[in-house]
């Protein structure tokens, strides 16, 4: 079984994600992925986050993962990036038995016939989920959080929009929307991975 979870950024994707992977008893693949992109690469970790977290790569035409060629005038730490990225996560996707957050694995591991999930929430409740989580030291206004939220989700969007055909978000490319508004995520796991495993069969 290889089950993908895509989210808007405070919807509490990851918490879905990690929860529902020790339901499923599935290996959970999250900021793992960066590590092992930045050993890959041998670039830092956090400039290969930045790339791919918020479309570091947005300034530049190119095609990956099609029948078109990457473009050489693409800069070579993203090329990189890009390269390693697809490799690592088919690696994962070829031993099955995988739930991996974010990183495209939606549309890099779609020949395997991944279960597809897009979490999403409204601003309010993403709002609410992010005070909660932030460090005691963070004291950002609900502008700027939207801000962040505009900012994080649109990269995440250039990153898999360049990989597949379905956009980020639309429901055509997912097999389940979740939408995580006003609700507990641990409480709604049990009924998730029943629907995940009849889905499976």
């Amino acid at each position: 079984m290889i089950v993908t979870v895509s989210r808007e950024f405070g919807s509490g994707g990851r918490e879905v994600g990690k929860r529902l992977a020790d339901a499923l008893n599935l290996e959970y693949f999250d900021k793992e992925l960066v590590t092992e992109i930045a050993k890959h690469t041998e670039l830092d970790e956090g400039y290969v986050s930045s790339v791919l977290e918020s479309g570091g790569f947005r300034n530049y035409a190119f095609t990956f993962g099609r029948t078109m060629p990457l473009l050489m005038s693409t800069p070579t730490p993203v090329t990189d990036i890009l390269v390693a990225q697809q490799r690592i996560i088919k690696a994962i996707g070829e031993k099955g038995n995988c739930l991996i957050v974010g990183r495209s694995a939606d549309v890099i591991l779609k020949d395997m016939n991944p279960f597809r999930i897009f979490v999403y929430a409204d601003k309010q409740s993403k709002i609410a989920r992010c005070r909660e989580r932030a460090p005691e030291n963070e004291h950002l206004t609900d502008k700027q959080m939207l801000r962040n939220f505009k900012e994080i989700d649109g990269g995440r969007k250039k990153l898999h929009d360049l990989l597949g055909t379905a956009p980020w978000g639309d429901r055509t490319g997912y097999d389940l929307m979740l939408n995580t508004t006003n609700v507990n995520i641990k409480s709604i796991i049990p009924a998730l991975a029943e629907y995940v495993k009849c889905r499976n069969k």
